[in-house]
């Protein structure tokens, strides 16, 4: 049986698969994205917020899951982010992510101090690249995203207010981490909307060896 779900003015049909993401070729179900909130202090001061006394994590379902980027709304927001697939209770590989914000809803919820669900966990906003192992040294990596040729974030492994290892432990300090579960490890400054039409390159490094590169042109999502 099929469910339905009524997102705006577009009626989605869902059925019972699971949504997958691309490793050494193979489609792999993910239970779950988590993600950490705050990791980058000038991407904190960009939007205004507080730096975070511990560890800010959220969680996006399956169901957010996207090889597509798609246009929402010109209050939808980019963040671009270095990911990792999970294996045994240890990073296994990296990707490149885009964790998509209603940035208008986001800030209503704040104000509130009310979950962030609305703004962060919609259909479609985990925006992912396939994956690649991770076999370099996990503090050479960096990342950079160009939206229409002009490259709009940077970040490297320094700049992470948490690093890898301690974003494992924290979240399996309270989450059991299935095989196959993403971690997007935050995104740094330069965070912004976007139009249809745009050209997105993401890239992930390994010091100046380029581990994987993802382009995505933004398509408008059918009402």
């Amino acid at each position: 049986m099929h469910k339905k779900q009524l997102y705006k003015n577009k009626v989605v049909s869902h059925g019972e698969v699971m949504k997958t993401i691309k490793y050494n070729k193979q489609d792999l179900e993910v239970s779950k994205v988590v993600c950490i909130g705050r990791n980058y202090v000038e991407h904190i001061e960009e939007l205004g917020n507080e730096i975070p006394s511990s560890m800010v994590v959220f969680n996006k379902p399956n169901s957010a899951i996207s090889h597509e980027l798609y246009y929402f709304s010109e209050h939808c927001r980019f963040e671009g982010e270095i990911c990792f697939l999970i294996c045994n209770a240890k990073i296994e590989a990296v990707g490149f992510g885009l964790d998509l914000t209603h940035a208008d809803i986001q800030n209503n919820l704040k104000s509130k101090g009310l979950p962030w669900e609305r703004a962060k966990a919609f259909d479609y906003s985990a925006v992912l690249s396939e994956f690649v192992p991770l076999h370099e040294d996990i503090s050479t990596l960096k990342m950079k995203l160009y939206i229409n040729n002009q490259l709009v974030q940077f970040a490297t492994y320094d700049l992470m207010m948490y690093k890898p290892d301690t974003m494992l432990s924290e979240i399996q300090s309270f989450m059991t981490l299935e095989d196959n579960d993403i971690i997007m490890s935050g995104t740094p400054k330069g965070v912004g909307t976007y139009n249809e039409g745009d050209s997105f390159v993401g890239q992930v490094f390994a010091g100046k060896v380029l581990l994987l590169e993802k382009e995505w042109a933004v398509k408008s999502l059918a009402r």
